[in-house]
């Protein structure tokens, strides 16, 4: 490997263009039109234009990255997570190009990023399991027959998902139909395949995962265990390595199941084996993640291994640079830096940072795919940087934590860091005797009053790109600029016409008004005119930053929903409808 085409965005694809340049590597990035300005592509050594916004015309269009890969002359490919990380099809084109896939093979990714023949393979391999169905279901009928004979409540889980998304836990049969349609939404969404299977969900139990590596000479290790409880909609927020509260039989169980299930499914590359464990400490094979993890750093700062660093090794058919698990070294945190107000429920909002500025001292590392100045698009997740801080001990860690996340400054768009400043002050989290957080916990139990962010921001006005032809030396050339820049150039650098943002100040004044709290696009309405509500009732779904929100009624009365078709562009402020 020589060269390196990088098919992600964000923090993700900054860390791997860094690996790239530690392994004397070429590094090559591609980026939206939103992304133009981004960070990762002036990290990485060249650059190349997917020209398109959403998700389905850049960061998932195949055929484009692969003539991206021939054009830049890279020899290999690195996923990253999300978007075609798991995507069998794609790791074999780019195979079938004649690169190297910097991944697990397409037949294991087949294999283990279907959850249901996945479990398939954990029974092969001895692993425990909960009940779930044998294959994807069809209908709510088919989850309302499930649940009558295993009990409720119950996930509805993306076949082809990971991330999180695509996942509803229902606890009525009242909300079976509503659950099962939004889950293949959000599975379409993110994945581009809608299956869904069910299975037996566990109440209160804790995310416990192992880090794998397996090369081609037959070595499988577990590189260590993370805990991933702390999370919300089923994303995590907060992870810690090792696994905290383990006994050692649970431990040893998880490492052989772990590797039993990536032997069965002949796995090379880095992966993940995730489970669940029940607060009576039973174990549970939940799902293969076959990528690089999000939370991949905490397994790098407690073990000294470069996760990536491996992953090439791997993919260029070396061994492993060890065939041992390593026994873990001091604790390690990871807090997500996303741009939601955790005060309104975690609402996703995109926006312009006016302020980045990251914490220093011992064991802290931060993974930013963001500065002061980016702008945080609404096409794509809400995670913006991650911060990693170590200790020798978890108590340690726990302190220096508290001050790193005291120092961090994000503003210009709502932060995560309210609900994180909480939570290690929380004595669920900081119990040394118990584990007291769970994967509901957030929605369960915590209830800190947090102050509600002030700058839930509006679409960036003109954060857009147009492209101008311009004439150099006679030859033709494209060249991309801020829309707004374009505007001010058209209009003299008057700031005047190019403010496109308005403000309804009848509507605001009005108390029946409904205004949108997020920007997003609507999904549908819940509710038709004429309908009674109380307060809290959903009227609406919107989606933005690959989720789904349900936007609820701010008082009683007689709902008249706005003009707004499905699959329209709202904004925060936009006017969703009337309760009078």
């Amino acid at each position: 490997m020589k060269k390196v085409l990088i098919a992600n965005r964000g923090e993700i694809a900054v860390r791997i263009a860094r690996a790239c340049a530690d392994a004397s590597l070429v590094s090559v990035a591609i980026y939206s039109d939103p992304d133009a300005d981004a960070l990762h592509v002036r990290r990485a050594d060249e650059a190349y234009a997917l020209n398109g916004s959403a998700g389905s015309e850049t960061y998932l269009d195949m055929d484009k990255i692969l003539l991206i890969a021939a054009r830049s002359g890279a020899d290999a490919l690195h996923p990253g997570y999300g978007f075609l990380s798991e995507n069998a099809d794609f790791a074999q084109g780019v195979m079938d190009a004649g690169m190297t896939w910097i991944g697990p093979s397409p037949d294991a990714i087949r294999a283990l990023g279907n959850k249901v023949t996945a479990r398939e393979i954990a029974v092969r391999a001895g692993a425990p399991l909960v009940p779930g169905t044998d294959g994807p279901v069809e209908s709510g009928a088919e989850v309302r027959a499930f649940a009558q004979e295993f009990g409720l409540p119950v996930a509805i889980k993306a076949a082809f998902g990971g991330g999180g998304r695509g996942i509803k836990v229902v606890r009525t049969f009242e909300e079976i139909d509503d659950a099962f349609e939004s889950a293949v939404r959000e599975a379409t969404m993110a994945f581009g395949r809608g299956e869904c299977f069910v299975e037996r969900f566990l109440e209160r139990p804790r995310h416990v995962e192992a880090q794998v590596l397996a090369d081609v000479h037959g070595n499988v290790v577990v590189v260590g265990t993370r805990d991933c409880s702390l999370q919300r909609r089923n994303q995590k927020l907060v992870e810690e390595a090792p696994a905290p509260f383990l006994s050692e039989e649970q431990r040893a169980s998880i490492h052989a199941s772990a590797k039993a299930i990536c032997r069965e499914a002949g796995y090379q590359g880095a992966g993940t084996v995730e489970y669940l464990v029940a607060p009576d400490g039973l174990i549970s094979f939940l799902e293969v993640n076959t990528r690089l993890q999000v939370e991949h750093p905490i397994t790098e700062e407690t073990t000294g291994v470069d996760l990536v660093a491996e992953q090439f090794r791997i993919a260029a058919g070396k061994p492993l640079s060890f065939t041992q698990d390593p026994v873990p070294t001091g604790h390690s945190f990871e807090f997500r830096l996303n741009a939601e107000d955790p005060a309104r429920g975690f609402l996703p909002g995109p926006g312009r940072i006016t302020a980045f500025e990251a914490p220093t001292g011992s064991g802290v590392r931060v993974d930013s795919g963001v500065r002061t100045n980016s702008v945080v698009p609404s096409h794509y997740d809400s995670l913006m940087a991650k911060l990693i801080v170590t200790g020798t001990t978890r108590a340690q860690a726990l302190r220096r934590a508290k001050v790193a996340l005291d120092e961090m400054v994000i503003s210009g768009v709502p932060c995560v860091l309210p609900f994180h400043r909480a939570v290690v002050r929380n004595p669920d989290f900081t119990n040394n005797e118990r584990y007291g957080v769970y994967t509901t916990w957030i929605e369960s139990e915590f209830a800190d009053e947090l102050a509600a962010s002030p700058e839930i921001a509006a679409a960036e006005p003109g954060a857009g790109r147009e492209t101008l032809t311009i004439d150099v030396d006679g030859k033709a050339m494209d060249i991309g600029l801020p829309a707004n820049l374009l505007a001010a150039i058209r209009h003299g650098g008057n700031g005047a016409a190019m403010d496109v943002a308005t403000a309804n100040v009848a509507a605001v004044a009005d108390a029946s008004v409904l205004l949108a709290p997020m920007n997003g696009n609507l999904v549908k309405w819940v509710l038709a005119e004429g309908a009674t509500v109380a307060e809290g009732d959903t009227v609406a779904v919107l989606e933005a930053m690959k989720m789904e929100s349900n936007i609820t009624a701010h008082r009683a009365g007689s709902f008249t929903p706005g003009t707004q078709e499905p699959g329209a562009a709202i904004g925060r402020g936009d006017v969703l409808g009337s309760i009078a």
